[in-house]
């Protein structure tokens, strides 16, 4: 009927295509949004440990409170930057 060498063939053929990664096949898109959101919350919180703690006074406030805003800002411009420019492959 069939030959079973053809079989391992196949096999190990399929086995090198699905050891290749691309970005293609098997990346999945970022969530720009779960990013951004989660870079905030975290630069909030290094924030209030910071104040908590006594590292940083009531004066450092002033250039301490928007960091977290630029810091998400910045990840969503680098995180959507590839969806603006086309795919890779």
């Amino acid at each position: 009927m069939t030959d079973p060498n053809s079989e391992i063939d196949q096999t190990t053929e399929i086995d090198q295509t699905t050891d290749r990664r691309s970005w293609s096949a098997g990346r999945h898109p970022v969530n720009v949004l779960h990013l951004v959101f989660g870079v905030a919350f975290l630069g909030m919180v290094v924030n209030w440990a910071l104040i908590e703690s006594g590292t940083v006074g009531t004066h450092g406030l002033r250039w301490l409170l928007p960091i977290p805003w630029v810091a998400a800002g910045a990840a969503g411009l680098i995180a959507a930057s590839p969806r603006l420019r086309g795919t890779r492959d």
